[in-house]
Order: C-alpha cells, then structure tokens, then sequence
C-alpha cells in the first residue's frame, strides 16, 4: 500500500513540475490554468495504466491499480483541484466587487464576440479600473435575453436603453472596431439620447503588447460620426506612378499638405521637397518625419509661391516629376478682407507654379481645389476658381500647340480635386467649438440652417493622391460627399460627446452669416455635368472651356491691380473672370463694370 502511495505521489510531483499546473495565481484560474491540470491528471492515468499492464503482464494475479480505482481517481482530482481553483476565484471577485461596485461607474459593452467578451474580462478584472461591465447589447436576434459570463444581453432597441438607464447604466463601450457607420451613428445619438457617454476600444495594432488595458479605452470623435463611409481607394498604378518620384508638395506644412506627405512616404519616392512659407509649422512637420519615417529622404524648402525666383530656385535644384499643390488661403472672412492676397496667392502663385511645371517637364501637377469654387460668393472661392481656369485653359492651350507643330506629347499633365470641408483642418469649425466647450461655452454658429459636406483629411489625402494618378489632363475631380450636415447638429453632438447638455450646460449662440459666407456648399454648379470613373464614388466634372489668350491676359491684369492692392478694382476683375460670383459681401455687392474703374 506504501509503495502505490510513494507511486502515485511521486508521479504527480513530476508531473505538476514539469507542467507548472502548479504556478498559476488561484484566483485568476483560467481556462489555460483548468485545461493543464486536465492533461496533468490524464498524464498520470495513463501512467497508472501502464504500470498496471506492465505488472500483470510478468505476475497477472496482481492487480497493483485497479481500472476502477483509477477512473474514480482521475474524475474525484480534477473535480477537487478544478472547484478548489474556481471557488477561490469566486469568492476573491465577491468580495472585490462588494468592496468597490458601490464607487464604480456601471457600463454596457456593444458586441458580443470574441472583442465584447475580452473587453469585458479587462475591464472587470483590471485592478484600478472604476468600471463595472454589467450588460452587453447586440443585434443578434439569437443571443437576445440569454446570458454570457453571467451577465444579460439586451438589444439595440431604444427601449433597451431606457431600462440600462434607469437601472444607473452610465457608460456604452463600443467593442467591435468593424463596425459600420450607419450603426456607429445610431449607438452614438440613442446612448446620448438618455445620458450614457460612449467609449471605443482602440485598433489592435494599437493594443499594448496585444492585449486591452482599461485605460486604453477612448473617447467616440465627432470624426467618427461622419454620416457616410469613407470612400476607400484599391489602386495598385499609384505605387507604379510614385514609386522613385521626386516630389514636390507646396503648402506641406498645413493640415492637408501635411498628411499628403505622410501618405506619400508609403509609396516611397526618391524625395519629398516640403515647400511652405510658415517656419514653426515647417519645422514642426520635419522634425515629425525625421522620427517617424527615418528611410524617407524629405527636403525643407522655405518658400513663397509667389515669389516667382525663388520657385524657380526649387524647380532649379530639385526637378521634380509630380507637383501636389496644397499650399493656399482658404480662411473666407480673411480673404473677403484681403482681396488682393488672396489673388496673388491662390491666383498668382498657382501660375508661377503652373509654368515652372511646364517649363520643368513636370510629369503630373495636381491642384487641391474647393467646393467654394462653384458659384463662388466670397473672395477665396472665387480666387481658386481662377487657378482652376487658368490651369486648365493652360493645359489645352499646350495641347493645341503640341498638336500644331506635331512634337512630342504635352509633358505636364494638369488635374484638380475639388472636394467640400475638412474635420479637424486648422483653423476649421471643429476645433474651434472644442476651444470654445474647453472655455465652457458658448459654442457659436453662424446660422441655425448653414449646412456643409465634410470628409476628414486622410481620406481627402487619399482622394487627391488617386486622382494624381488617375488623371490625364484637364480634369476636374469631384467627389461623392454623401449627405450635407448642419453645423448645429455638429455643435450638438460635440456637447454630448463631452457628457454636457447643449443649451443648458453649454449654449449654442448665432453671430449671423459672415461677409462671403455661403449658407449651402455645392460640388457642382448649374452648367456643370459630370462623367463616371471606374470608381463609382469619383466623377469628372464637365466645365466650361476657356480660350487660353483671352484668360491669361485678364489674369495678367488682375495680378498686376492685386500688386498695387487696388480693392474694388481688383474684386471687379474677379467678377470678369468669373461671371458667376455673386459676392454676399456687401462691401463687393457693386455693378462689375464699375469696379474696374474704382481704385481703394
């Protein structure tokens, strides 16, 4: 009897050793932790076997472990170790949560997979976390009023969410990260609806050492609620097209010229040349790619556009094969100030550039352009109008030169985007109205019905990078910008989002339009037509035609009354290009003929 004793117990002493069944913390028992002492167990049975078949094989009157004796062994240890381990568990999480729930903030997880499920076990079992995951909600019609890790599923239904409400519910975190926009959206406003805030877990590339830690946890953005999908670009020429390119990007240091840099890097050209006139910015962006991008190769080029030499200079030196340019004033109420700069930068400094383009052998000169631009009402719509025509007036004027004299085929291929607002750019409406709920309000718009489009600026990046690529010459690119979005449901959602209640926590105060300012955006204008792409999302707008001559020559005269800073003259001159502006400056609001002749 001593020596089956000695048998067995020096058996499961190697086997617990060398399996470490035994160096699990009890009261985080897993399945891992239960599954190896199943194997340790199972070891040791078959063990038992096979002694016993080895002995009866030489003596078979002995009968040393009884397969009886064996079975009810094996079923009697993982029964005893196994409940020992999970009532361990179960009484140390009791006796946490009696301990801390009272001073816990009470959530729902939305999904429940395999994220819902893991978010819940972190949250719940992180040690400092002030999170008590008591629900799931999911649209799956099968899980609804069942159980899962004890807790209740409920639907999406906003009756649901009434009841998780009243029952002290404060908080929805969003577990699945793939989740559509059309649902993003519904969770969001029904959560805000009754009080609860709304969280994210992050990406899982952004997981720390792949796992969830509670405090990753972060906040829905007002980007993430864009009422549409991003478009999505699948298009293998841009790294044919980019790939060992030198290329040049004006106005980088900005918010859009920035993140086509970014984006350009993955495509890895030869040489980025970063051109804008703002230092701090300019330094800034390259101190970020120096840490970020360390094989990219970037120049710093501090520039004016419209300094004509020293554009020359970059063309000169550098040489580049794709021109993206970004750089512009965009700021309306500025530009209806400052007509005459807006005209010498966005009109002026796109010609300096266009030239240069040509006269440089430039292979592809993509221009970022604005809705701002059809039926413009303020200076700066009108302005990038203006570099639109000239650009592509320029273009077809090359063609017919080309034509006639039967040399090779035009080298510079000119194309524009035109695309609506952009989330988060500098100096736009959201970052202002995060300033202003900091301050604690008000939060001011400048009119209860003003609508815009909007796209954020990785995809706005992405847009104009394609459409580099896509283009041919002449075309100008527009985008399906899906459903406009009024600034006051904007500003609402913000104050939500922040957990504060808009007009009582924070008001919402309304200036009045500001001079130029547009209460609709539009993406096309009367005249215009549109043509498909081979992506359903992107069109070509069908514009009117310019004769090249005519063009220059009127732009020539604008630039030269913007020189001289003559205001009423040089706005008259705008209006001569572009019959269409009907400016809502009253300042402007004067008979075109006659402003050629005024002088400020």
């Amino acid at each position: 009897m001593s020596f089956i004793l000695l048998t067995a117990l020096a058996l499961n002493g190697v086997l617990f050793y060398l399996l470490k069944s035994y160096s699990g913390i009890i009261r985080y028992t897993n399945i891992e932790d239960t599954f190896r002492l199943l194997i340790v167990n199972s070891i040791a049975a078959i063990f038992y076997f096979s002694i016993n078949f080895a002995i009866t094989f030489f003596a078979p009157k002995v009968n040393l472990f009884p397969t009886s004796v064996v079975v009810i062994n094996f079923f009697i240890t993982n029964f005893v170790l196994i409940t020992y381990r999970l009532l361990v568990r179960y009484t140390f999480n009791y006796y946490k949560a009696t301990q801390k729930e009272t001073n816990k903030i009470k959530a729902v997880v939305f999904d429940t997979g395999e994220y819902g499920l893991e978010t819940k076990k972190v949250i719940n079992n992180f040690p400092s976390s002030n999170i008590n995951v008591v629900a799931f909600i999911d649209d799956v019609l099968s899980k609804l009023g069942k159980l899962m890790e004890n807790i209740p599923i409920y639907s999406t239904h906003e009756n649901s969410f009434k009841k998780l409400k009243e029952d002290g519910v404060e908080l929805l975190i969003i577990a699945n990260t793939d989740i559509n926009k059309e649902k993003l959206v519904s969770l969001v406003d029904t959560s805000l609806k009754y009080g609860i805030k709304v969280q994210q877990i992050p990406p899982i590339n952004e997981w720390i050492h792949g796992e969830l830690d509670a405090p990753q946890l972060k906040d829905i953005k007002i980007e993430d609620l864009l009422e549409r999908e991003v478009i999505q670009i699948h298009n293998d020429k841009i790294h044919f097209e980019l790939k060992g390119k030198r290329i040049l990007v004006t106005g980088a240091a900005g918010s859009i010229g920035s993140e086509l840099v970014r984006q350009l890097i993955n495509y890895k050209p030869s040489l980025i040349i970063l051109c804008d006139k703002a230092e701090t910015p300019m330094h800034d962006l390259y101190l970020e790619i120096s840490e970020n991008f360390k094989t990219a190769t970037v120049k710093s080029y501090l520039g004016d556009i419209t300094d004509a030499i020293r554009m020359e200079h970059l063309f000169e030196v550098y040489n580049p094969e794709v021109v993206f340019h970004a750089a512009a004033y965009k700021h309306v109420p500025l530009m209806e100030e400052n007509p005459s700069i807006a005209v010498l930068n966005n009109v002026s400094g796109t010609k300096n550039l266009a030239e240069l383009a040509v006269s440089y052998k430039v292979e592809k000169f993509v221009m970022v352009s604005t809705d701002k631009a059809v039926n413009p009402t303020n200076i700066m719509g009108a302005t990038k109008r203006i570099a639109e025509i000239y650009t592509q007036s320029f273009f077809k004027d090359l063609i017919k030169t080309h034509e006639q004299s039967k040399s090779n085929p035009v080298p510079t291929k000119f194309v524009t985007t035109r695309f609506g607002n952009v989330l988060g750019s500098n100096g736009s409406v959201i970052p202002r109205f995060k300033k202003q709920l900091d301050k604690g309000g008000p939060i001011t718009v400048t009119h209860p019905e003003i609508t815009r489009y909007f796209m954020t600026i990785p995809e706005a990046c992405q847009l104009v990078i394609e459409a580099g690529v896509m283009g041919q010459g002449s075309e100008i690119f527009v985008f399906d910008m899906g459903k406009p979005v009024k600034i006051i449901d904007l500003a609402k959602r913000i104050i939500k989002l922040a957990g504060k209640e808009p007009g009582v926590d924070i008001k919402i105060e309304f200036t009045g339009l500001r001079p130029g300012e547009k209460l609709y955006e539009e993406l096309l204008s009367n005249s215009e037509n549109v043509l498909p792409t081979y992506h359903d999302k992107i069109m070509i707008a069908k514009v009117a035609e310019y004769d090249y001559e005519v063009v220059k020559a009127k732009v020539e005269k604008l630039i030269a009354s913007a020189r001289q800073h003559y205001t009423l003259e040089t706005v008259g001159l705008i209006k001569d290009l572009v019959p269409e502006y009907i400016s809502n400056n009253t300042a402007f609001q004067t008979n075109s003929k006659k402003d050629k002749n005024l002088k400020n």
